[in-house]
């Protein structure tokens, strides 16, 4: 697949999904009036899909790697833009959630197949720009999601919303499709075959710890939450145990075993844990305690977006002279300070400068990290490795919320913000486990899999500097 359309088309499938997700919140009181929905069934909108997803994305990802990032891309593709006209036509809200379950299923073939056709694509050295490219694209469709939601909703109604991403997402799944290379080379060595024990243990824990999360808050620590819980441990440990003895892994060791990967995706659960639960405090905040409307509460998150959006390109720089470690650590440490700037902010100037802050951390830690994931990967484990980064961006803000809705009962409005502030700090110090500098990932990698190629060997598991 070229350059330009393996950019274009990533670039289109996280603005899609991204956009999705911020036009739905701002519709989900309509829709649930106009279909006589209560409020336990109009979440499960959100709860079914987050869960169809976090369950979903690591298998897809390696589905992507076993078949091809841009057939599974497209397929992801046309199956989210035909869920999402479906939900549109849905005369229930039954429909709607059985659908939106379905749309992740399609979300999670895509989103990991976004990250695997630029690692594809580029050489490891030249990922840095279209990572930020991605990066930013999604700050925009962030800042414009619930605009464009609240003004299709009010004008035609929350039908519509579901409707925006039909076209694009029929558009660009052809065009994935168009741009095969039928006279590419065949495979020289069998094919590894599906771990489908490895994909339903995986997706049992992070589906239960998904929905644990999502209704811990509701419903508190019940002996249902624990034994939900206890069920995502056991699903875990007998995941890590299957993938020790397997001979073709769901995970290779050469998606997560290289240095600095862990620390990475724990870097994005981080942040993004931090990012959510902080909005999600402060749009509670902002219109119960300060009196804005939505439209003024929107307004003054905008820096959070903008700074987002200009912070991605500003990472490329900043990794190539001060390397990941410096660069997220940094980054960390500015989201941990907007933070508690929004903790002792009384007026919307302050509450600005704290989501600019959190907008300019969070912006660079997604590249940063991203890019570590990314590029540590071999090219033929790039989806595997898009399906961990998109999980940990998954599971960080289903954390978050849960942390700051329980913190909010307990110790009042503020608290959820020092407390996530206090784990973007934590994040910050523990960010030495990334690459350095003068270790910076993909070199080695690069020229293993350049030899690969010219030799017709398969290269080691996993390469490291």
């Amino acid at each position: 697949m070229k350059r330009w359309a393996a950019l274009t088309c990533s670039i289109a499938g996280a603005v899609v999904v991204a956009l999705d997700g911020t036009v739905l919140t701002v519709a989900q009181p309509a829709l649930g009036a106009d279909l006589h929905a209560s409020a336990g069934q109009v979440q499960w909108t959100t709860t079914g899909y987050l869960i169809a997803v976090a369950g979903l994305l690591v298998a897809a990802g390696r589905i992507a790697d076993l078949y091809g990032h841009r057939r599974v891309f497209a397929v992801g593709m046309l199956g989210f833009g035909a869920a999402s006209a479906g939900i549109a036509a849905a005369p229930g809200v039954g429909w709607v959630v059985a659908l939106r379950i379905v749309q992740g299923v399609f979300g999670a073939l895509l989103q990991p197949a976004t990250l695997g056709m630029l690692r594809a694509a580029y050489p490891p050295d030249r990922l840095r720009r279209p990572l930020a490219a991605r990066t930013a694209a999604i700050g925009l469709a962030a800042a414009t999601g619930p605009l464009l939601g609240g003004a299709l909703t009010t004008a035609v109604g929350w039908r519509a919303v579901f409707l925006v991403n039909v076209v694009p997402a029929a558009a660009f799944g052809l065009l994935a499709l168009a741009c095969g290379q039928p006279g590419a080379p065949r495979r020289e060595h069998p094919a590894p075959r599906p771990d489908l024990p490895g994909a339903v243990l995986l997706a049992l824990c992070l589906a239960g710890s998904v929905h644990a999360l999502v209704a811990l808050p509701a419903s508190g620590w019940t002996p249902a939450r624990a034994l939900e819980a206890a069920g995502a441990a056991g699903a875990a440990l007998a995941f890590v145990r299957h993938e020790r003895h397997t001979a073709d892994p769901l995970v290779p060791a050469d998606a997560v075993g290289a240095a600095g990967v862990g620390a990475a995706l724990g870097m994005l659960v981080a942040a993004s844990a931090a990012l959510q639960g902080a909005l999600f405090t402060c749009v509670y905040v902002l219109q119960r305690d300060l009196g804005l409307d939505p439209l003024h509460c929107a307004l003054t998150a905008l820096p959070l977006a903008a700074l987002m959006i200009l912070a991605a390109p500003g990472c490329t720089v900043a990794l190539g002279r001060a390397g990941a470690r410096r660069t997220t650590a940094a980054a960390l440490a500015a989201l941990a300070l907007g933070l508690l700037v929004l903790a002792r902010a009384t007026g919307p100037l302050v509450f600005g400068a704290g989501f600019a802050l959190l907008g300019a951390g969070f912006g660079t830690v997604m590249v940063a990290a991203t890019h570590v994931v990314v590029r540590q990967a071999a090219a033929r484990s790039a989806g595997v490795a898009g399906g961990l980064q998109q999980t940990a961006l998954n599971l960080g803000p289903v954390l978050g919320v849960a942390t700051a809705t329980t913190l909010w009962g307990l110790a009042g409005s503020r608290a959820p913000l020092f407390a996530l502030a206090a784990v973007a700090a934590v994040a910050a110090v523990a960010a030495r486990g990334l690459p350095g500098r003068d270790t910076e990932p993909g070199a080695a990698g690069a020229e293993a899999e350049a030899k690969a190629k010219a030799t017709g060997t398969r290269p080691a598991a996993s390469v490291r500097r």
